[in-house]
C-alpha cells in the first residue's frame, strides 16, 4: 500500500525561483526526490506552499489524509513573525493535532518547536554552513529509531544561522555538536509524533555544489572557508565525488557525509517506521 505523504515547503516563491534560474532542484523538489527514492517510488507526495499564499490547501484536500508530513528548509527566519512564517505556525498548530508523523529538517524543526510552545533565537555561535561536523548522538538517541544504523557521531550537510533556545515540554534531544546543542529532537503531541533535525539529511553532494556557487559571498564573509581556492575545492568536490574523489582526504570528507545510504538514514528509517504504523 502507497503511504501519502505531505510536503510542506517552507520558502516563498523568490528563493525556490532563485534555485531553478541556477539549474537546481527546489527544496521541496530535493525532498520529494529522495523520498521517492529511498521508497522505490512508492509514495503519493503532494506538495503545499503556505509561504507563498494563504490559500494553500487544494480544495477537497484534508490534513488527516496524511500518514506523513515533511518540512523543508526555508531562508525565513521564524521570530520575524511575517504573514509567511505566522501561515506556517499556525498550519504547524493543526498538524501537530492531528494523527500523522512528522519529519522537519532544519526550518522544519524551528517551525514545530514554535509552534509547540519553544523558542528559537539566532545562534550566538553564528552561521553553521554545508557541513555540520561531529553531530554526536547521546544515550536516547543511539536507541531512537529515527538513528537504526547510524553511526554515534557523524557530519551532515547544513545550512542555518538560527538554533533552538528552548523545547517544548516532553522534548528529547536525540543528538548535538559545538555549534549546536540541539541538532535533532522528538516529541508527541497528542497523536502526532515529531522527528526533527537541524540539519538535512536529505540534501545531496550536487545540490549542495549549487549552493556553494549560490552563496559564495556569504561563505567567504563568514569565514566559513578561509579563500576562494578552498571553497571551489569543496564545491568541485561535491560536483561530482567520484571525479574529484582525490580530493576526499584532504577535505577530510567522512563517508557517512557523501555515502546516500548512510546520510538519508534518518529519512529510510522514517519512512520504514511510517509503513510500520498501525
Amino acid at each position: 500500500m502507497s503511504l501519502n505523504i505531505l510536503i510542506v515547503d517552507g520558502n516563498e516563491k523568490k528563493p525556490s525561483d532563485n534555485y531553478v534560474q541556477l539549474g537546481m532542484d527546489t527544496q521541496y523538489d530535493v525532498y520529494s526526490k529522495i523520498l521517492q527514492r529511498l521508497a522505490n517510488n512508492n509514495l503519493n507526495i503532494t506538495v503545499i506552499h503556505p509561504a507563498i499564499n494563504s490559500d494553500f490547501i487544494p480544495q477537497g484536500l484534508s490534513l488527516d489524509d496524511f500518514e506523513g508530513v515533511a518540512w523543508t528548509g526555508s531562508l525565513l527566519n521564524i521570530y520575524e513573525d511575517s504573514p509567511p512564517i505566522i501561515r506556517q505556525i499556525e498550519l504547524a498548530k493543526k498538524l501537530l493535532n492531528t494523527k500523522n508523523s512528522i519529519f522537519g529538517s532544519c526550518w522544519g524543526l524551528q517551525v514545530l518547536i514554535t509552534a509547540a510552545g519553544g523558542k528559537v533565537r539566532k545562534n550566538p555561535n553564528g552561521l553553521e554552513a554545508i557541513i555540520a561536523k561531529n553531530i554526536n548522538l547521546n544515550e536516547a538517541g543511539e536507541k531512537h529509531p529515527m538513528y537504526y544504523g547510524k553511526s554515534k557521531t557523524f557530519s551532515s550537510f547544513c545550512f542555518h544561522y538560527d538554533d533552538t533556545e528552548t523545547l517544548p515540554d516532553n522534548t528529547t534531544i536525540l543528538a548535538s555538536n559545538e555549534n549546536s546543542k540541539i541538532q535533532a529532537i522528538s516529541f508527541t503531541n497528542k497523536y502526532s509524533k515529531v522527528w526533527a533535525v537541524q540539519y538535512h539529511p536529505e540534501f545531496n553532494p550536487v545540490w549542495m555544489s549549487g549552493l556553494i556557487n549560490q552563496r559564495e559571498k556569504i561563505l567567504l564573509d563568514e569565514g566559513i572557508y578561509n579563500n576562494l581556492e578552498e571553497l571551489n575545492s569543496y564545491k568541485n568536490y561535491f560536483s561530482n565525488i567520484e571525479m574529484f574523489n582525490d580530493l576526499k582526504v584532504s577535505l577530510n570528507i567522512s563517508d557517512n557525509l557523501v555515502n546516500q545510504k548512510m546520510h538519508t538514514l534518518e529519512l529510510s528509517n522514517w519512512i520504514n517506521f511510517l509503513k510500520n504504523q498501525d
